[in-house]
This record gives structure tokens, C-alpha cells and sequence, in this order.
């Protein structure tokens, strides 16, 4: 099985987890019901660490509940365990076999934190380590570089905070998010049709080396993983940065034709990145490539990447990270570059 046809089997993943693992994630959001939960702290690296920031916002704005990402070298390096008693801790590895992820959830386990790991493995360390597992259920990923199983990382955390009681009214009440839920492999299926498109405009672009990628809210997770798709596979020099954090600085390096990708669905972000993606281009004349189901935001770009509107807000990176995985896939291709075994890195890297 080839990368491509990984990327293309993510609506069928996601049927899937959504039918094999609801049972599973209802019963950890029942049994987190009664804790008082002031944090949650997630453990995770690489593409799982998108994930995580994905959470931070989904935590944010369906529950109100502040997420922090762990530093696993607090305790591996420096000897020192965080207080987490008030703490829910999720590990995600595709894995589950980083030693450091592994490690954060042991500590919170010992002193008595609810734990959940999000993996591919549930017979790996990860799972043994944790009090709860949601099996992603993406099956064998044979590419190096992660796509079905980042994917379904970021469904697995929407499946957990949908299912949790209570919240804050975005994204609807409990039922219209498992609603929304229910939706979500159609929209992707959906996503994936428009390949030709995003082949034609990656392979337009074979000569390019550097670029900034921004997102913002929900998006910015999507527009670090755009960025290390195009790192791994395409060996281009990618920066993401959140579109705030890139006006504080970053915004010096850019100059006429210079590449800016950016990720700008529907939703309480859009006007404002369409209004810094307008002044990019008829204040700098950026060259700029767009994923957005919007179409007055698709034409502010010199090429844009259409998407269908996601099920809900905040299930938009699951829709709009399929045409950027398809856009790194293919510049990889016209390239003549490696998409099944990027050079210098492997599928599975043990950090301590």
C-alpha cells in the first residue's frame, strides 16, 4: 500500500473509529464525569504533537478546560515530577512506543490522574500504561510519513471531548456534536475527489524550497502538519507559525514572490486571515496558495485548494488537512523525491 492510497483510505478509517471505538470513548467520558479535572496535559511528538495542539483548542472551546502539552525531559532529564493529581493525562503515539510519552503517563498514572492513550497499538507500552485506550484503528501504516493515523489522532480527540457531558455550546450540545461526528467521513470522502486540482497546483510549484505556512485557531495544528509533510517528504523549508504570531516578527521575511501557504476554512478565524492574506498580496505580492471552502478567500490567492465546509467548526482540520497532504504528496512526486521512504528518518522514533 502506497502513501496515496493511505491518504485516500482516511474516510473509511474514520467510519471505522467512529463506529468500532464510540462505545469505548462514551464509557472514558462517563468515568470522567465525576473528577474534577482543572488541566489536561498531553504527551506527544511529531505529528502527534499536532494533534495535541488540535486538543488545546477543542478542550478550550467545547469545555472550557486549559490544556498544556507536557515536557517529557522535565522527569527523564532533570528528575523532577509535575503535580498532576487534578490533571486528566492522554498520550498520543501512533506506536505507543516512545519511551517519553510512555513515561508521562506512568507518572500521572502513580498518582492516581485518569489516563487515556490515543494509539494505533493497543497492545503496545502506551496502552499498558494508561487507565483508558482508544484504538485509532487506522491499521498497518506501511509510509514513513504519517497521514490516516495523524487523521485519526485528530478524530479520537473530537470523539473524547464531543462525548463529554456539559460544555460550553460551541459546536452544538452533545447530540448535535456526535451528529456532527457522524458526517465527518462523506465531508472527507468529499475532500479527497478534488486530487486532480491540488496534483496540478503542487506541480506548478516543483521549484519551490521555502516557504512560511500559517493557520490560525483550529488551523494552526493544520498548518504545522502541512508544514513537516512538505519538510519530511518534500525536503522543503517550511515554516508554520500561527497568522497572530506571524505578524510579531516573522512577517520581515517576506518579499515579492515569496511562498506563503495558508489554511483559512469558514469560521470565527476567517476574516481575519482574510484580510492578512489580502494585504500579503497587494502589500508584498507574496505568492500565495490557499485551502478554504470559501470562495471570495480562494481568490485572493494566485491558486487556491477548494474544500467542502466541514460538519462544524471545529472538525475543520479533518478536512482541510486531506488537500495538504495530497499537496505535499504530489510536489514530493513531480520532484522525483522518495513519498514511501523520505530520507534520513524512520517510522518510529524512541525518544527519552
Amino acid at each position: 500500500m502506497s502513501l496515496r492510497d493511505e491518504i485516500h483510505e482516511q474516510p473509511e478509517v474514520a467510519q471505522c473509529l467512529l463506529t468500532g471505538q464510540r462505545a469505548a470513548v462514551e464509557a472514558i467520558a462517563s468515568s470522567l464525569a465525576d473528577r474534577d479535572i482543572d488541566l489536561v496535559l498531553i504527551a506527544a511528538r511529531g505529528s502527534s504533537d499536532h494533534a495535541a495542539i488540535y486538543a488545546q483548542y477543542l478542550f478550550g472551546t467545547l469545555h472550557r478546560i486549559p490544556v498544556a502539552l507536557a515536557a517529557p525531559a522535565i522527569s527523564s532529564v532533570y528528575g523532577v515530577t509535575p503535580r498532576l493529581e487534578r490533571a486528566l493525562v492522554i498520550g498520543i503515539s501512533q506506536s505507543g512506543r516512545s519511551p517519553d510519552v510512555v513515561g508521562v503517563l506512568e507518572a500521572a498514572r502513580s498518582q492516581g490522574a485518569p489516563t487515556v492513550a490515543i494509539t494505533n497499538d493497543p497492545t503496545s507500552a502506551l496502552a499498558a500504561a494508561a487507565d483508558h485506550v482508544i484504538d485509532i484503528s487506522a491499521g498497518q501504516e506501511h509510509a514513513t510519513a504519517a497521514t490516516k493515523t495523524y487523521s485519526m489522532s485528530l478524530l479520537a480527540v473530537a470523539m473524547l471531548v464531543a462525548a463529554m457531558e456539559g460544555g460550553t455550546g460551541f459546536g452544538g450540545d452533545r447530540a448535535g456534536r456526535m451528529r456532527a461526528l457522524a458526517a465527518l467521513p462523506q465531508v472527507m470522502a468529499t475532500a479527497l475527489a478534488g486530487e486532480a486540482h491540488v496534483a496540478a497546483v503542487a506541480e506548478s510549484r516543483t521549484e519551490l524550497d521555502r516557504c512560511i505556512v500559517l493557520g490560525r485557531g483550529f488551523e494552526y495544528a493544520t498548518a504545522r502538519e502541512w508544514a513537516l509533510k512538505l519538510k519530511e517528504l518534500a525536503q522543503v523549508a517550511a515554516d508554520p507559525y500561527s497568522a497572530a504570531d506571524f505578524q510579531h516578527g516573522p512577517l520581515a521575511l517576506v518579499e515579492p514572490g515569496y511562498p506563503i501557504l495558508a489554511v483559512a476554512p469558514t469560521g470565527a478565524t476567517l476574516a481575519g486571515m482574510s484580510e492578512l492574506l489580502r494585504r500579503l498580496r497587494d502589500e508584498h505580492g507574496v505568492d500565495l496558495v490557499v485551502i478554504s471552502d470559501d470562495a471570495e478567500t480562494q481568490a485572493i490567492g494566485a491558486a487556491a485548494l477548494p474544500t467542502p465546509t466541514a460538519p462544524g467548526e471545529w472538525l475543520s482540520p479533518l478536512v482541510s488537512t486531506l488537500p495538504a497532504q495530497l499537496f505535499a504528496y504530489h510536489l514530493t512526486r513531480a520532484r522525483g523525491q522518495d513519498t514511501e521512504q523520505p530520507r534520513w528518518i524512520s517510522k518510529v522514533t524512541l525518544t527519552r
